[in-house]
């Protein structure tokens, strides 16, 4: 039997390519004899670079950037033939903007995360949204970049637009050149107002609630100080609206699962194999918002082939998981409970990836 093994990260615990090893391994204790072909994957956030370098290859460059409160953090640039992959969480990820004011968090590193690809000399560069800790429209990386404003300021968090005057974009816009960029994100979320950055992924960065409006007046400004038209497209509100300061430098906006998807030929594989297994830390209906079970389990179901979930917790019933397209979903905390969970990821999602070999395998 042929078993595709395709999860995304188990947030907090394990990143995709140790979901997909951990699942695997708990799966050939019970069916030595399947064959299994792992393709870890990613919606582009945490653990995008990871997954593409495990499925592409390609060579690591590995770059010191600014992190969202001016420290110095490690990044890496993948180079896969003539395109360049970034994952903007490496430089302002959640982790990283923890313990300071999310009001002056900055996406400076990303800006320079984006140089050092754009000095390999690859014709594409592709950036990955997702995970992010900062809420400052992009302005940081537009800053690294070259833009200047005539006021304010681009590189101390949406706290430095109080006074934003007019945004030269230009040198900005020169530094891309021909290449082309892509932002990965599924998020279509505009920059601004009711189901902006702020408003939406604001409670998550620690952006207090009583602070919304405030914060989303200073993204106004930026958005008008930039391209007011530019914000109001989907995905500018990717990552704290690095989308919207990659569209304005002329980016196309590809969703992150499928771009993935098509990167490590997942459809083919898909088609290759008897079932297809996926999973995430948490499965439930927000799922079908970009996550990457639900889009596995789409290019399952293109290929006729079930598709089953491994999940720390399970959050939806049968009808609402068929709904995703999945057959069944089992979760790590009914197997072994949270705090062995926690305490012990790779081994639980050993045991479940062998439950599951149990109740689906031929063997």
């Amino acid at each position: 039997m042929r078993v595709l093994v395709a999860p995304d990260k188990f947030a907090g615990t394990l990143t995709a390519v140790e979901a997909a090893e951990a699942i695997a391994a708990g799966w050939r204790r019970h069916a030595p004899g399947d064959e299994l072909d792992l393709a870890p994957m990613s919606d582009g956030g945490p653990g995008f670079v990871d997954v593409l370098h495990a499925t592409l290859g390609g060579e690591l460059l590995v770059s010191t950037v600014s992190g969202p409160h001016g420290e110095d953090v490690p990044a890496t640039v993948l180079v896969a033939g003539e395109t360049a992959y970034v994952e903007s969480a490496q430089a302002c990820g959640r982790h990283l903007a923890a313990e300071g004011d999310p009001e002056l968090a900055t996406t400076v590193g990303v800006g320079q995360l984006l140089l050092a690809a754009l000095a390999t000399g690859a014709t594409t560069v592709v950036v990955g949204l997702g995970g992010s800790g900062t809420n400052d429209g992009g302005a940081g990386l537009l800053h690294a970049l070259g833009a200047t404003a005539d006021a304010g300021r681009l590189d101390a968090g949406p706290a430095g637009f109080g006074d934003l005057g007019a945004v030269d974009l230009a040198p900005a816009r020169e530094r891309i050149g021909q290449v082309r960029l892509v932002a990965a994100s599924d998020v279509d979320n505009p920059l601004t107002g009711l189901f902006g950055a702020t408003k939406t992924y604001g409670p998550q960065k620690g952006i207090a609630e009583e602070r919304h409006l405030e914060v989303d007046g200073w993204l106004e400004r930026l958005a008008a100080a930039t391209d007011r038209r530019t914000s109001l497209q989907k995905g500018a509100g990717a990552a704290g609206g690095l989308g919207h300061a990659l569209l304005c430098l002329g980016a196309v906006r590809e969703p992150g699962i499928a771009l993935v998807a098509e990167a490590v030929g997942l459809a083919e594989r898909a088609r290759a194999a008897d079932l297809v297994v996926t999973g995430e830390g948490a499965f439930d209906f927000s799922s079908r918002s970009g996550k990457v079970p639900y889009g596995v389990a789409e290019v399952a179901a293109e290929a006729l082939r079930p598709c089953v979930a491994l999940a720390g917790q399970v959050l939806v019933g049968s009808r609402e998981m068929r709904a995703l397209g999945v057959e069944s979903a089992y979760a790590l905390v009914d197997l072994v409970g949270e705090q062995q969970a926690f305490e012990d990821p790779v081994g639980s999602l050993e045991a479940l990836g062998r439950r599951v070999a149990r109740t689906w395998s031929r063997e």
